[in-house]
């Protein structure tokens, strides 16, 4: 690793900057091996919220346009709405800046084949930013899976659940935009689930081969936070899918933004030939377990010394929260940038869940089964 400090630019300084900034902030102190960051400029449209979020993130300097300093960082985070993600990141891989990018990959295929595309052809390295995966929890149920302690892998099945949007008079969002976010609960919150099927199972089942979907928009209206007048909703509230992998086992997939009594409930689950185990992003220290014998599931807490990234925190039995899993991905991939090693999940990885989610969304619009070929 290079002992001089990679300097990072963020388009976007809400609620994924926020994240992001903080996890820099926590890996000196945390993880002394991670390389040395400095957090360079903050780039987004308007110069008030800027300056407010520069000092309170800790950035060096601000910028209005992307175009500006793509090439003056070594890393880019593009943090930005969908719609935001294909241009700043293809600019920055062509200037041969390391690009971290939130998920979902892009609003449409097209854009996502021009990110994995820029990818390819340049030397720098390209992240996407599917969290979940750096759950210590999550990293455990994949080692249980490919120790073969479930055996043969029959069923993964995950559930997102949000509340937020609930009420018909919330405000309309660029959330709500089919072309500015490609999809609704579909892309935001089944992105996660898909990834975390191929993360934790696809080693095992080989990838989805065929889709069944059904979305839903139960608001059709909502009004505009400067105008107040109606302005579309084209985007889904909820979404259900049905799929089948290479091997032959069961996948089913689910999320709503319409779930009442639920702010950000993330449910998976493993059944295997010799046991299996769930998760709940709600007690995301926790993973249960059954294997072959036990007369039901065991809760394990996943907080000792030898437990995936827990050695960094604290003793065993004190719990790490949401933000750890941002720090674990920042500490991650600035490693990769640092040592030219591969990052996971990539860009790639990342076109192989958009691939899925556009085939639920034809099957909703065709009425009948897709398959991914």
């Amino acid at each position: 690793m290079t002992d001089e400090p990679l300097s990072v630019g963020f388009l976007g300084y809400r609620f994924m900057g926020k994240a992001h900034a903080n996890a820099l902030a926590r890996l000196p102190m945390f993880f002394p091996d991670a390389p040395a960051v400095e957090r360079d400029v903050l780039v987004g449209r308007d110069e008030d919220a800027l300056a407010e979020a520069r000092e309170r993130l800790g950035f060096a300097r601000t910028a209005t346009d992307w175009r500006d300093v793509v090439d003056e960082v070594d890393v880019f985070y593009n943090l930005g709405p969908n719609f935001l993600h294909v241009e700043p990141s293809v600019a920055a891989l062509d200037a041969g800046t390391h690009v971290l990018c939130e998920k979902p990959l892009a609003p449409t295929t097209e854009g996502a084949e021009r990110m994995v595309q820029a990818a390819e052809d340049s030397s720098a390295t390209a992240g996407c930013a599917f969290n979940y995966r750096f759950v210590p929890a999550l990293q455990y149920a994949k080692q249980l899976v490919e120790a073969g302690e479930l055996g043969e892998i029959h069923q993964f099945r995950g559930q997102y659940l949000q509340d937020w949007l609930v009420d018909p008079d919330a405000e309309w969002s660029w959330r709500n935009d089919a072309e500015l976010a490609g999809s609704g609960a579909l892309g935001d919150l089944g992105a996660h689930t898909v990834d975390l099927a191929n993360f934790l199972v696809g080693e095992q089942t080989g990838p989805i081969e065929r889709v069944s979907g059904h979305l839903r928009t139960f608001v059709e209206e909502r009004p505009d936070p400067e105008t107040g007048e109606s302005k579309p909703v084209t985007v889904d509230d909820a979404y259900s899918a049905q799929a089948e992998f290479a091997s032959g086992a069961m996948g089913t997939f689910e999320a709503s933004r319409f779930a009442t009594g639920h702010k950000n409930d993330h449910h998976v689950a493993v059944h295997g030939s010799k046991g299996s185990l769930r998760f709940s992003l709600e007690r995301l220290n926790e993973l249960e377990v059954c294997r072959e014998g036990d007369r039901g599931y065991e809760t394990v807490l996943v907080t000792d010394e030898d437990d995936p990234y827990v050695d960094h925190w604290w003793p065993p039995g004190h719990v790490v929260g949401w933000e750890h899993t941002f720090v674990h991905e920042n500490y991650e991939f600035l490693s990769s940038v640092a040592s030219g090693e591969p990052y996971e999940p990539d860009f790639a990885d990342a076109m192989a869940v958009q691939r899925v989610l556009d085939a639920i969304v034809e099957s909703d619009e065709t009425g009948s089964w897709v398959s991914l070929d």
